[in-house]
């Protein structure tokens, strides 16, 4: 998408200086957001949007000096592109200059350096107004003025100034210097990448009675901090992790307020893009400034749902003897569904998933969140909801034993995992343990498989109100 973008640009030179005639003394046009005719916003997981942006501009034959007002404040001056859809001649860029210095009572004062402003007293009983000129001598740590008599550091009066010098604007703004061939109205095509704006994908998942079906709905959280609005933007947001070259972190911005605004469900399109995913949102939205809101991703009723208990010891276990514990250990409680069926046609954006059920008296209560990473088409996806309440279990080292030889290193050791289960049914539990090295059960009480090199995994059914006791011994080649 990122090089299709950079095809049939107009020529650009980034300059760091004027280029000699041009922009002295020129009559500027300003661009606004009248002028629009239609904006585009691609956000990246990273912290990074890509803007489209259409305007209608009259020019003039022979140089030109635009004032392209309301470009994102965290804009990425380098990777601006103009051009002209379907005019791919008769103009050309010369000069671009983003203006990052907002117009503010320090930043007027300091461009008057070396120039004159006026002085207005009031006189505190008579209210009479007087005014003296005077030059600005310096700025840093307080104001120095050269007065016709004297020198004076601050001052008791207001200061007024002729003119705002053409550097300082109230709003963002990108000033171009372009000829054009002939005197006609163009559409110009503002391209550029800013930080500010961000997306992720927030999922509710609401389990029925039975804890065997689940209604998921996708949300999507967009948050605009770059420092302009965006309106009745086309909205396309990319899943995947974009590769960006360390650059110098954003300006600095105060803290910014929230604002929900869920909109009206309507279904998005999803298309692959490269290794990624691209999400078109079906209508215009307008991304306010300092606004987080919310558009629908997606919805599905009535999906499959399997329960999971897990009880996952860890690998040093297996590599000393450790001091058997009475702490009751709970086997962590997983949902698991595909991503297919009515609903579920697309890929899903990671996120956040948080579930919910609801309670004899249809009050809806919080079951647990876990994020989740994109997932493909057909996928199945596992989301931890938090810790069996019902379901304890205890870990004990029997034996551990070195066994060397000559040749080898050994150890031998054993262990028994009681496991109580204490619900009204029955439940199955998987008992996964990993062992480091080159290992080999020699006995036990249950079967078990290798999912992985590292990994002894049991799957056993508890009955209801009835204990457990899996017993193994294992031999380690070091």
């Amino acid at each position: 998408m990122l090089k299709a973008l950079y095809t049939s640009v107009l020529p650009l030179v980034l300059a760091t200086t004027s280029v000699p005639g041009f922009t002295m003394h020129m009559q500027e046009k300003t661009v606004t957001l009248q002028d629009q005719k239609q904006l585009g916003v691609t956000i990246y997981n990273e912290n990074l949007a890509l803007i489209r942006d259409l305007r209608q501009v009259p020019l003039k034959k022979g140089i030109n000096r635009l004032v392209w007002r309301e470009v994102s404040a965290q804009i990425r001056p380098q990777t601006a592109l103009l051009h002209t859809p379907g005019q791919p001649a008769g103009s050309q860029l010369l000069e671009q200059n983003f203006d990052f210095d907002l117009l503010t009572p320090e930043k007027l004062l300091e461009s008057y350096l070396g120039r004159t402003v006026n002085i207005i007293y009031t006189n505190p009983v008579t209210g009479k107004e007087t005014t003296e000129a005077a030059t600005v001598l310096s700025t840093r740590g307080g104001v120095v003025l050269k007065f016709a008599d004297r020198i004076e550091t601050g001052t008791t009066g207001r200061i007024t100034f002729p003119d705002i010098p053409d550097h300082l604007h109230d709003r963002p703004t990108l000033s171009l210097v372009l000829e054009s061939a002939s005197q006609s109205d163009r559409e110009l095509e503002l391209s550029y990448l800013t930080s500010g704006l961000s997306w992720q994908a927030d999922y509710v998942a609401e389990l029925n009675t039975n804890d065997d079906r689940i209604d998921l709905s996708g949300l999507i959280t967009l948050a605009n901090h770059s420092g302009i609005t965006y309106p009745n933007a086309h909205l396309q947001l990319v899943a995947g992790n974009i590769n960006q070259i360390s650059s110098e972190q954003p300006q600095t911005r105060k803290m910014m307020a929230m604002v929900a605004d869920a909109a009206e469900y309507q279904k998005s399109k999803e298309e692959p893009l490269f290794e990624y995913h691209l999400y078109t949102m079906p209508a215009t939205t307008t991304l306010a400034e300092n606004q987080t809101k919310q558009v629908i991703l997606m919805s599905a009723a009535d999906i499959p749902v399997s329960r999971e208990f897990l009880l996952r010891g860890i690998e040093a276990h297996y590599l000393s003897r450790y001091t058997n514990s009475d702490n009751k250990l709970r086997p962590d409680v997983f949902i698991q569904f595909e991503n297919k069926g009515k609903g579920l046609d697309k890929p899903l954006p990671g996120g956040i998933v948080r579930a919910y059920i609801k309670d004899s008296q249809d009050n809806t209560q919080f079951l647990g969140e876990d994020h989740i990473d994109h997932i493909a088409k057909n996928d199945p996806v596992r989301v931890k909801l938090g810790k069996a309440f019902d379901i304890t279990a205890t870990r004990i080292q029997t034996d551990f034993q070195q066994l060397d030889t000559p040749s080898q290193r050994f150890t031998e050791t054993a262990h028994k995992i009681e496991i109580h289960n204490t619900r009204q049914e029955a439940v199955t539990i998987r008992v996964q343990e990993p062992i480091p090295g080159d290992w080999i059960i020699i006995s036990e009480s249950f079967p078990h498989t290798r999912p992985a090199a590292n990994l002894a995994e049991w799957k056993i059914t508890i009955p209801v109100k009835e204990k457990i006791v899996l017993s193994y011994r294992v031999r380690i080649k070091h």
